[in-house]
């Protein structure tokens, strides 16, 4: 009279191991976003700007980033560049579009003569419009 077997086969185990493939792909998303930020979060130059109640940024979509530095060097964006080779890319970059800023960021101790000769080459070169960069007061 027995209706079925006594014995009883043993079910499938408990997996006890982690699944990595989501902890990698978080980790390399993350990765990839530090990539990306990074470069934009440091800048190279560093500069003692003037502080100014109504420093605000500006939403130009075309400008040129010009910076002096405390011993008097040009910069353009990050790279340092000399006084030729800094009135040849104004006039490329005027010839370009007539319309494109100036941002001209200046250390606190560069005197008021050598801005003034750097705004003579610009406007020299046709570029009309200057922003003076300065960071808002705490």
């Amino acid at each position: 009279m027995a209706f079925g077997r006594l014995e009883r086969t043993a079910g499938p185990t408990p997996m006890s191991d982690i699944n990595m493939t989501p902890l990698i792909d978080v980790m390399l998303v993350l990765l990839v976003i530090f990539m990306i930020t990074a470069p934009l979060m440091s800048s190279s130059l560093k500069l003692d700007l003037p502080r100014a109640e109504a420093a605000t940024p500006s939403e130009t979509p075309d400008f040129i980033a010009v910076s002096i530095d405390a011993q008097g060097r040009l910069f353009v964006g990050d790279q340092p560049v000399e006084a030729d080779a800094f009135a040849a890319q104004v006039l490329q970059a005027a010839q370009k579009n007539p319309a494109t800023e100036v941002q001209l960021r200046a250390d606190r101790t560069v005197p008021y003569g050598r801005v003034a000769e750097l705004i003579g080459v610009v406007q020299k070169a046709g570029l009309n419009r200057i922003g003076f960069v300065a960071e808002p007061k705490p």
